[in-house]
């Protein structure tokens, strides 16, 4: 259950740093792809800066979505 709720959280932080950072979504993959790669990355800067999101769902869906726009972000930058 804890699976489909990460895939879940994945796909809408993906879906929404892609809102966020002008240019739309990438597919239902794409979208999971960023999102988790971004939970990832929100996680570590979260705790690099000693803040703490929460762990509910909701949390977790802000933590993914602030990895994820960086990511984004750092993408596009590079492909520059």
């Amino acid at each position: 259950m804890e699976l489909l709720w990460f895939i879940i959280v994945g796909v809408a932080a993906g879906w929404l740093a892609g809102q966020l950072v002008r240019g739309g979504g990438f597919g239902l993959i794409g979208d999971l792809i960023v999102g988790v790669v971004g939970a990832l990355i929100g996680g570590y800067l979260f705790g690099l800066l000693g803040i703490a999101a929460g762990n509910g769902l909701l949390g977790s869906l802000v933590t993914a979505t602030v990895g994820a726009v960086v990511l984004i972000v750092v993408l596009r930058l590079v492909k520059r």
